[in-house]
Formats: structure tokens, C-alpha cells, sequence
């Protein structure tokens, strides 16, 4: 059963990228919901509940409207490619000397130095892995638990991580956040968008340096064998390399952003391979028989938002006239939004497409940009502030820290804080742009 479910995630992966041919999206939404079934005794009951209203929604839109089916198809095809192509990078650079490397160098260093190498550290290692970043750092925080017990450091690097990963989908031009910003919004430039999110990025993991545990002096740690400047760079270029394919692919032939993102992910993989090829090395193909909780999560929220918004657009006729300072308190609305919807458990995809969907295509052309700031940085301060993220998960298992700790004793105030700013600035630049 686990080479089926591998080969109908790998047909899943390959109808996303060959999506522009007739009848692929079809394809590929098929092979992700069979690749969910077949994995169904051993998922969660969050992406169970998930794929299970996506089924809802299926039923629904073929009794409404089956036009419906062909968007959210297409919809969950895409993002399901993306994010399974990320994941496939994300196992292979796992598997490198040099990633062990730069996580075991973060925790190196004083207190205040550890804090920020291990946020900014983090939020680096984000781009390419994603939650495997979380994974392969919060695996050496759970060692030093397990070694020398709960502690104000232990505690502190547990919060760098979160607050890191959790800034990543304002400004990782890999993350679904903004891939699906950018596909939802096409007037807004990634390079706009970053002008601003990185900014906004950096200033949040300042910011929590006020929300952290006072350490000992003795906690500095010295034994830690740095990464050298090759496994940096060598890191660093890959990143560089794939954001710059991603652009090419965009702009020389017109390919969607998401797109663009799964091709390059899998060009770095295909290279990864050649290498190994050429040293003699023969690394087995990655399974993806274990990815049925995250093709569910995914792909079944991409399809609840696609049918959702396409039932309220339909409902609306004509642009409606809203004066400027309406449009920017919708703005300022949107972080708390996803917050809220965080805060119940729903998937920040769902919302994103919901938004994105219904608003994007109402919104001023020229004040897309505020919206667009307002959903990344919305969406990037519910993963570290809500108790149900992925990333909160995958920490509390690895750690022990219980995820409400983790988000509300932790992190509270500093959520309130980033989202009283993001609604700032989501309101100043629509009010600016419109």
C-alpha cells in the first residue's frame, strides 16, 4: 500500500506541473484525494476533518454549479504540487552535511546571540524546508531537553524557533503564503511585496526579544562547532538560485508563480541527484507514501476556499463603490481575521483563498499591495500565535512544550502587538495607494 500511495503523490506532483494540458487538474486532484484515502488510518483528525468538508464541498458544487469543480480542482492541484515539491526538497537537503551543520551552529553563543541565530536562522532554513525546518531544528532543541532538562534556555530556543518559522510566510518567495498571495492578486510584484514584508519580518524577531526568559550567564554555550562560510554559502546560493529560476520561469515564459516555484524546487532536486550521480552515490527516490496528512490540509483547503469564493462572487454583481478609508479598515480587518480563524483551527489556506478570492478580485488595482502585506503578515503571525499550527505541533511533539504555552503564555503579546501593526500597515498603504 505505501508504493501506491508514494506513486499517487508522485502523479499528483507531475499533473501540477503539467497543468496547463486538458484534463491534468482533474488528475491531479484525484490522485492527491486517493493518496488521502489510502493513507486515511493513519492521519490526524484535523486533515481528516479537512478532506472530509472538501468532500462536502464537491457535492455541493455539483449540485450548484459544477463549474466550481474545474477551479478548485485546479486550485488544489497546484498548491498540492507546490507543496509537494517543496517537501521533495526539503527531503534532500535534509540528507546534506551542510544543513546539519548551520543547525547545530545556531545554538552556539550568548543568550541574546543564540535567541537571534536561531530565530533569523530558523526563518532562513524555512525557505527551502519549510516545516522540515522545524523538524531538523527543533530535533536539536528536544536533544538538549532530553540531555539537561528543561530550562530557561531550553524554553527561550523553543520560542526563536517558532517566532522564526512563523515569519517565514510573510517573506519566503517559496512559501504558500505568498504563492498564493501573488497567484490570487496578480497586480502585486514579489518584489514589492518583500520591500515590505522583510522589513516587517525582521522587526517581529526584534520584538520578541522582549517576550523571552531572562537566562544565567553560565547558560552560554561554547562547544558548539561552528558551520564555516563554504556550508553557508553553498546554502545560502541554493536559496538565491531557486528564487532566481522562480523569477525567470515567471517573467521569460509566463508561467503561474506557483508554477514557476514547484519547477525550480524540482530543478534543484533533479541537480542534487546529478551530483550524486557524478560522486558515485546512488540516494534513493524519496517516498511520499507519509504525506496524506499534508496533501488533506492542503489540498483540501484550497478546494473549500476555491468553491467558497466562487459561490460569493457569484452572488455579487458589478464593482461595488466603497469610499478609500472603507477599503483600508477591510485591510486593517484581514490579520485578525486569519488570527481568529487560527485561534478555531482552520487552515490559513482556507481564509487566504477566501480573501484572496472574493476580495482580490473587488479590491482598487492599485491599492492590491495593502491587501497583499495584510494577508502574509496575518497568515505568518497565526503560525507561531495559534496553538493549532503545524509548526506549534511538530515543537510540542519534539519538545514537550505544550503547544497553548507555546502560543498564549509565550507568545501572546507579542501576536497582539505584530497584529495591531500588520493592521497598520495594511490600513496606511491602501489608504496611500487607493
Amino acid at each position: 500500500m505505501l508504493p501506491l500511495r508514494s506513486a499517487l503523490a508522485y502523479v499528483a506532483l507531475l499533473s501540477a506541473i503539467l497543468a496547463s494540458l486538458p484534463g491534468m487538474t482533474y488528475l491531479g486532484a484525484a490522485a492527491a484525494g486517493a493518496t488521502v484515502l489510502l493513507g486515511w488510518q493513519d492521519m490526524r483528525n484535523v486533515p481528516r476533518v479537512v478532506f472530509v468538508v472538501a468532500l462536502v464541498m464537491l457535492v455541493f458544487a455539483l449540485g450548484y454549479d459544477p463549474e466550481l469543480i474545474e477551479t478548485a480542482s485546479g486550485n488544489m492541484t497546484r498548491l498540492a504540487g507546490l507543496m509537494l515539491a517543496v517537501m521533495l526538497l526539503s527531503n534532500v537537503l535534509a540528507r546534506t552535511e551542510d544543513l546539519q551543520q548551520i543547525s547545530v551552529s545556531l545554538f552556539g553563543g550568548k543568550p541574546l546571540a543564540r535567541y537571534l541565530s536561531l530565530a533569523f536562522g530558523t526563518s532562513l532554513v524555512s525557505v527551502p524546508l519549510n516545516f522540515g525546518s522545524v523538524a531538523v531544528v527543533g530535533s536539536l532543541v528536544g536533544e538538549r531537553i532530553r540531555r539537561n532538562g528543561d530550562s530557561e534556555s531550553t524554553r527561550n530556543a523553543t520560542r526563536a524557533v517558532l517566532r522564526g518559522f512563523g515569519v517565514a510566510p510573510m517573506f519566503s518567495p517559496l512559501s504558500i503564503s505568498v504563492v498564493l498571495t501573488l497567484t490570487l492578486l496578480p497586480q502585486v510584484s514579489l518584489l514589492s511585496l518583500l520591500l515590505l514584508a522583510v522589513p516587517f519580518s525582521v522587526l517581529m524577531v526584534l520584538a520578541g526579544l522582549h517576550w523571552r526568559e531572562p537566562e544565567p550567564l553560565q547558560s552560554t554555550e561554547r562547544s558548539v562547532n561552528r558551520a564555516g562560510a563554504g556550508s553557508w554559502l553553498r546554502f545560502g546560493g541554493l536559496i538565491l538560485a531557486i528564487c532566481v529560476g522562480v523569477l525567470w520561469l515567471s517573467h521569460r515564459f509566463g508561467l503561474s508563480y506557483a508554477h514557476a516555484v514547484a519547477l525550480s524546487c524540482l530543478a534543484s532536486v533533479l541537480l542534487y541527484r546529478i551530483l550524486g550521480w557524478l560522486k558515485r552515490e546512488n540516494p534513493p527516490l524519496a517516498s511520499m507514501a507519509n504525506v496524506s496528512n499534508e496533501l488533506a490540509i492542503v489540498g483540501g483547503s484550497a478546494f473549500i476556499g476555491a468553491v467558497l469564493s466562487g459561490v460569493v462572487l457569484g452572488q455579487i454583481s458589478g464593482q461595488p463603490e466603497l469610499p478609500v478609508w472603507l477599503w483600508a479598515l477591510l485591510a486593517a480587518g484581514v490579520p485578525w481575521v486569519f488570527f481568529s480563524a487560527g485561534l478555531a483551527g482552520m487552515n490559513p489556506i482556507i481564509i487566504a483563498t477566501l480573501i484572496g478570492g472574493i476580495l482580490g478580485s473587488l479590491w482598487p488595482g492599485a491599492a492590491q499591495l495593502g491587501l497583499a502585506i495584510a494577508m502574509v503578515t496575518g497568515w505568518g503571525i497565526t503560525a507561531f500565535g495559534t496553538p493549532f499550527a503545524a509548526n506549534a505541533l511538530i515543537m510540542e511533539r519534539l519538545t514537550g512544550y505544550r503547544t497553548r504555552d507555546a502560543s498564549f503564555r509565550w507568545s501572546l503579546a507579542l501576536s497582539l502587538s505584530g497584529l495591531c501593526a500588520a493592521s497598520l500597515l495594511g490600513f496606511s498603504l491602501t489608504l496611500w495607494l487607493a
